[in-house]
């Protein structure tokens, strides 16, 4: 039986949780999620938990944060002064927004504190520092 390897392009479904059982994301409701492996497009504790599957194949796999998205890093939340934001923009306490780096490049922060004077923002990846479960269908080898 043919088992998924480096180089395969490969179509999964899956669902991931949180280690007290919150889904955070599923395929399941949508298209399988196509990726080839070994070209590090995914967490790399997926894809190592797809290596060696058959099709049909389903696993649950526990990912640990730093084989996931890394730990929580405390320099990536930082506070920013009212002045500075867009106007008209009234920032509240888990809103996602966008700054653009002076490159150009957009990152993705979290508000997570407001007060009169400054807003303080987290950019860490919303599930950096946490261990990841998921269970994962290997559904086809595409090539």
């Amino acid at each position: 039986m043919v088992q998924a390897k480096i180089g395969d392009t490969v179509k999964v479904h899956y669902t991931g949780k949180l280690i007290d059982g919150t889904t955070f994301d599923s395929s399941l409701q949508r298209e399988p999620l196509e990726f080839t492996l070994g070209q590090g497009e995914l967490i790399p504790g997926f894809e190592q938990a797809v290596l060696g599957m058959h099709v049909g194949e389903t696993k649950t796999e526990t990912v640990s944060a730093d084989q996931a998205y890394g730990a929580h890093r405390p320099e990536m939340v930082f506070e920013v002064a009212r002045q500075q934001l867009p106007p008209g923009l009234e920032p509240y306490v888990g809103q996602r927004l966008q700054m653009t780096q002076p490159d150009g490049a957009a990152i993705p922060v979290l508000v997570t504190e407001v007060n009169e004077a400054s807003i303080t923002l987290d950019a860490n990846h919303p599930l950096a520092g946490k261990d990841l479960v998921f269970e994962i269908t290997l559904v086809e080898i595409v090539s």
